[in-house]
């Protein structure tokens, strides 16, 4: 069964055509920020690690983390994650809930409870199942997987401060809405929430580098 996915620019531009037209938000915040990016990553595994590691760390430090893994994990996959001792994974900058993290996914993939590889026919909610299951996944890994890597156009990481944030700003609200409040507002972007996400990140760094006096 194939999937309404995000793949190319033209399908942003398809997606914002839709808000627009729908909400008057998401019109004001199209105005300010453009196009925002296409933020693809790779969606298996590499792409699962990726979102793992960049976890309450700062992007430079991602970066540089995520660089080290590349050097010195060859190839990059459960089969060698699984076989990596806690300590060639430490060398490699990642702290031990990380690298606890990485074996729960390399196990459940090498075991089959996983399936990258057939992933893409799956439903969101079966996707977000799979991945919530594994130890050191929450739901805001799992939304940005869906997002970033699969590409899934209705996907939403309600629980992702930016975004709390971003839709605090744009709506004009007094307080950061919860996790269920933005959920709840985000009902009105379906079924380009994905979209509606990129969007508002977008709203959120151009707004964040205002504040902070950096050229835009």
């Amino acid at each position: 069964m194939t999937k309404e996915i995000i793949e190319t620019e033209a399908d942003l531009q398809r997606g914002i055509r839709a808000l627009r037209r729908k909400c008057p938000i998401m019109r004001a915040v199209h105005d300010v920020t453009g196009l925002p990016p296409l933020r693809r990553r790779e969606p298996g595994f590499e792409g699962l690690a990726r979102i793992i590691v960049g976890q309450q760390v700062s992007v430079a430090s991602a970066d540089a983390i995520w660089a080290r893994c590349e050097t010195g994990i060859r190839p990059f996959t459960p089969q060698v994650i699984a076989k990596m001792s806690d300590e060639a994974l430490r060398a490699v900058g990642l702290s031990r809930p990380k690298f606890r993290t990485f074996r729960a996914i390399a196990d459940a993939a090498n075991h089959g409870r996983l399936n990258f590889g057939t992933m893409h026919h799956n439903s969101e909610d079966e996707i977000y199942a799979s991945l919530t299951a594994i130890s050191g996944i929450g739901p805001w890994t799992a939304d940005i997987f869906l997002i970033m890597c699969l590409g899934r156009r209705n996907a939403f990481a309600a629980g992702d401060l930016a975004l709390q944030i971003a839709a605090q700003d744009a709506s004009n609200l007094n307080e950061r809405p919860t996790a269920k409040q933005l959920l709840e507002l985000a009902e009105t972007w379906r079924p380009w929430r994905a979209v509606a996400a990129r969007l508002l990140w977008s709203h959120y760094r151009l707004t964040k580098q205002k504040n902070s006096g950096a050229p835009l």
